[in-house]
């Protein structure tokens, strides 16, 4: 039904626009990479697992709370708790936060794509990824300007409206992403050598004899990896699927579209993985590279190692690379304009509170402004390499997340706000406002089969699920050393959460 917030003009829509937000960046080249050093298939039924268990009843829960509302996080939690209201603030914080780099990031891709344009247009010689990277992250007023273009792009789709910007342009990106894998996967497998780099990812135990690392990960380091790069990658804690939610015809089936999401995302991760690793391994082997020295994942593996792969090609390269780098600047533009609406929206649903009718396009400019004013300190930090000043650098010698303000930014909202939202908004449905609050809103348009495993994910499975990416986190970015005080942590906040949760008046009210 339309009404003045806007809604999704078909279900396809919103699952085109729902699968967008959580295909990102993060499928690209982090999926790949640590399924691979990871234990590779292993790996994968870790990764499925927690998907299934945490992912998916969390989904079902964010896609229930914003459709049971009809708002942004933050007016969904004042809306249905008394104890965790402030929560939705955290999933607001994120997307804000995450939009510093992530925005920087979809500016490389419009430079790399751009630069190949003109190589297959001029036939210009080929300059080394690696020394093309360094030019990029030393020029820091370049990096400003294509930060400018990537938001310029996102404004012009959020201003649209959801209807008429988002799922429009959805639409025709997601499906022109998926052809545009489909062709680079063919290419990749087609290179001599590829094979290594499928064995790199899909067999147990290969990344280690293969020289790719030297020591295999503990079951716990797995699921700590496998789950953190879950919980990103879905887009969960983030605000984008509560708000995606609330555009959401009441008629259409919550647990199908879960269900679709999650299995669309892991597919289309597991194919970027396909395309770039056997691609990656093939051209290291060519140029006898040791194989432990290949850039398998993070920005060197879209910056450096492929550029170089698209350079070993010759004139064909360019035609690839700008096939590939258009994927994954679809992929970013996708993510990064559900993450500037989970803003927009709180102004928007704010402003109807007050009785004002706020102008959509006003309201997106001054985020995406917002947004330059951050993402503008990290372009211009060039991921450490021009000396600039990051939060903590003097007092702590921890390398994980204070190299670079891209570090320090994906510490603040990965590392910390994202697990903590999620484990507390489960805590709260859980135990506080009870899962049948949201059960019901589930079963407008779905049956009651999922009742049962929703409550004991919610209330067991998905906060303990937690507190191991909560651990992983904290050990990614603070040293290994630092994983017990992890789980520590996250044991705490789940025992004082609970016990927050059985007081509240609101439980108290939905026993009477």
């Amino acid at each position: 039904m339309e009404n003045e917030r806007g809604s999704w003009g078909s279900n396809i829509g919103f699952l085109l626009a729902a699968i967008g937000s959580a295909v990102g960046l993060g499928n690209i080249w982090g999926f790949p990479y640590k399924m691979g050093k990871s234990g590779g298939f292993t790996f994968l039924i870790v990764y499925l697992l927690l998907a299934a268990f945490v992912g998916f009843t969390i989904m079902m829960g964010e896609l229930a709370l914003g459709r049971k509302t009809g708002t942004g996080p933050i007016g969904a939690y004042h809306a249905v708790s008394k104890r965790f209201k402030w929560i939705g603030w955290l999933a607001v914080f994120s997307p804000f936060i995450i939009m510093s780099f992530y925005s920087v990031l979809g500016g490389y891709c419009i430079e790399y794509m751009s630069l190949n344009l003109s190589n297959l247009a001029f036939q210009n010689p080929a300059i080394s990824g690696g020394d093309l990277f360094h030019s990029m992250l030393t020029n820091p007023l370049g990096s400003v300007v294509y930060t400018i273009l990537f938001l310029i792009i996102c404004y012009l789709i959020n201003r649209g409206g959801i209807s008429g910007g988002i799922e429009k342009f959805n639409n025709v990106g997601m499906p022109a992403l998926f052809v545009m894998l489909v062709i680079i996967i063919i290419k990749s497998l087609s290179l001599p050598g590829s094979i290594e780099g499928l064995k790199f990812m899909f067999v147990p135990g290969y990344a280690v004899s293969g020289g790719f690392i030297e020591a295999a990960p503990n079951i716990s380091t797995v699921l700590a990896t496998a789950g953190g790069q879950m919980f990103f990658s879905l887009s969960l804690a983030m605000g984008a699927m509560i708000t995606y939610g609330s555009y959401l015809d009441k008629k259409e089936n919550l647990v199908k579209n879960s269900a679709i999401i999650v299995i669309a995302d892991t597919t289309i991760a597991i194919m970027a993985g396909i395309a770039v690793i056997p691609a990656a391994v093939a051209y290291g082997i060519q140029q006898g590279i040791p194989v432990g020295e290949i850039a398998l994942g993070g920005p060197s593996l879209l910056f450096v190692t492929l550029q170089n792969v698209f350079n070993s090609m010759g004139g064909v390269g360019a035609l690839f690379g700008v096939i590939f780098y258009m994927l994954v600047l679809i992929a970013a533009i996708t993510s990064a304009i559900s993450l500037i609406e989970v803003i927009s929206t709180f102004f928007l649903d704010h402003a109807a509170q007050k009785g004002r009718k706020a102008s959509r396009p006003k309201v997106v400019l001054l985020v995406c402004l917002a947004i330059l004013a951050e993402a503008s300190l990290v372009a211009v930090d060039g991921l450490g390499s021009n000396g600039v000043w990051v939060p903590g650098q003097a007092a702590f010698g921890i390398s994980g997340w204070n190299d670079c303000w891209l570090d320090f930014m994906d510490m603040l909202s990965e590392g910390i706000a994202m697990p903590l939202g999620a484990m507390l908004m489960s805590i709260m449905i859980g135990w506080e406002i009870r899962p049948k609050s949201m059960l019901d809103e589930i079963h407008s348009g779905a049956g009651s089969g999922m009742d049962s495993f929703f409550s004991v994910c919610m209330k067991l499975i998905a906060p303990l699920g937690m507190v191991l990416i909560l651990s992983g986190q904290i050990s990614d970015f603070f040293g290994k050393g630092a994983r017990i005080a992890g789980y520590i942590i996250g044991i705490v906040i789940y025992v004082i959460g609970v016990a927050v949760a059985v007081t509240s008046p609101m439980r108290k009210a939905a026993h009477k």
